[in-house]
């Protein structure tokens, strides 16, 4: 079984780095889900009480079923802290957890320091050395204490990276991680991996900026795995998920952190963005395999494979997603679009506009040569009676701009550009556009013809 989990803060809205992530972890899961035993999670990590909003909430539940992302199942930290106290109880009962009591001040105070003398800025566990004495005196003078995780020391921490290869950290040159505050609120190392466990995640996917955290979080697997928790859900030998950590995304110009409010889905989907553009996109995004126009989900599906991630940074053009963005809409089938039509535009309409639309939503610009009114043009004499004679030659049949076209080649002797440009002219007000022979047929007889007639009229007046 492959269990995986999309677990975003709902803090604000999500942009591409958040998709890319959402969908690297819902692929893995569909990629398992041949027999049906592949789960994609979503759990809103909102134990951030302050800055969590229920409207970003509700935004992530409505990105991720714009992009046909939705999971399998969904959970929220913040109906979940019963849990994190159990887990804290059997850590704490099991010295794998324990009270500090400096300010925030005191913890940058040594953080230079250490800088200044060359040295990591690694806590120095002071708090360890404090007698019962001396931690009571700190909470009767009003301090509450912090509480962190105390790394084993003993050993190296190893895992096998799904993208990154073998991974191996000191313990001793990290510093045991602040997992509660003294207000009782929790941060993100502990509940995720309380999370992971109880939920039977089996792969994490996500970026390179988390390799520290998994150093830290193995540790913490372990340890709940020896104290029991969670235990139901793992072997002796297999303790923790499978990890995977993704090279981030940058722009032309370096990191993308500046530019991530335009990158939003939310920003995304008002430019007209499609959602399979942006899957082909981030789908293949630092991989060897080619970004394509891909709008059948299952071959992004079938293709995936972590093996194929390289560990050079994945550059975001935004240039390149409207290319894909085009090549996708000149995909879509009518059903895909109809909803998002102006009204008169049939199958047969959709089909003549299509190769002339980078976004769906420039529709109405492009039916505005059927419906008219058009750009009146400005003709010479030899054109204007080029146009008169085409006007008398316009006659209706399954067929009508190859007829006149061939009639027209018979009388003047005109082809190429001389023969079809003016006509396109006349009929659209443009030197381009849809192809003529279905266009004209949804322009209609009557119209087309008084078309004609203005242009040499009005040119000839």
């Amino acid at each position: 079984m492959i269990v995986t989990r999309f677990a975003p803060s709902p803090t604000g809205r999500l942009h591409v780095g958040n998709l890319r992530t959402a969908l690297h972890n819902w692929l893995l899961a569909r990629k398992g889900d041949r027999d049906g035993t592949g789960r994609f999670l979503l759990r809103i990590d909102d134990t951030d009480q302050e800055r969590s909003r229920e409207q970003y909430v509700e935004a992530i539940r409505h990105d991720l079923a714009w992009l046909g992302l939705e999971p399998d199942d969904e959970f929220r930290q913040s109906e979940r802290l019963e849990l994190y106290d159990s887990a804290f109880a059997k850590l704490k009962e099991a010295g794998r957890v324990y009270p500090a009591y400096e300010t925030a001040q005191e913890l940058e105070l040594k953080r230079k320091i250490a800088l200044g003398r060359g040295l990591p800025p690694i806590y120095d566990r002071a708090a360890l050395a404090l007698s019962d004495e001396q931690r009571g005196a700190k909470e009767a003078e009003g301090i509450a204490p912090h509480w962190r995780f105390r790394l084993d020391h003993g050993e190296h921490i190893d895992w096998e990276d799904g993208v990154r290869g073998p991974q191996k950290f000191d313990p001793a040159q990290l510093s045991d991680p602040v997992i509660r505050r003294a207000d009782g609120s929790w941060l993100y190392m502990l509940p995720s991996v309380v999370d992971d466990l109880d939920m039977g995640v089996t792969d994490v996917l996500r970026g390179e900026d988390h390799v520290s955290n998994t150093a830290v979080q193995v540790q913490m697997f372990s340890a709940l795995h020896q104290a029991g928790e969670g235990a139901e859900h793992c072997s002796v030998v297999d303790s923790f998920p499978h990890f995977g950590h993704t090279a981030l995304l940058v722009g032309k110009e370096g990191k993308l952190s500046k530019r991530l409010g335009s990158l939003s889905c939310d920003a995304l989907r008002e430019r007209g963005i499609e959602p399979e553009a942006i899957m082909s996109l981030l789908a293949r995004l630092g991989t060897s395999k080619p970004v394509e126009p891909i709008a059948d989900r299952q071959v992004l599906i079938e293709g995936f494979d972590l093996q194929t991630f390289g560990r050079a940074p994945a550059k975001f053009d935004e240039a390149e997603l409207e290319r894909l963005n085009a090549a996708i809409v000149h995909q879509l089938d009518f059903e895909d679009v109809r909803e998002r039509l102006p009204d008169g535009i049939d199958e047969a309409g959709w089909h003549a506009i299509r190769p002339n639309l980078s976004h769906v939503s420039e529709a109405a610009e492009w039916w505005r040569l059927v419906t008219g009114p058009i750009e009146a043009r400005a003709f010479s004499d030899e054109d204007r009676a080029f146009l008169a004679e085409a006007a008398d030659a316009l006659e209706w049949s399954d067929n009508p701009w190859g007829a006149l076209t061939t009639t027209l080649k018979e009388r003047t002797g005109r082809k190429g550009k001389p023969l079809f440009l003016p006509l396109r002219q006349a009929l659209t007000g443009m030197d381009h556009g849809p192809d003529m022979g279905e266009l004209l047929p949804l322009i209609g007889e009557n119209e087309a013809r008084a078309r004609l007639k203005r242009a040499a009229g009005e040119s000839a007046g």
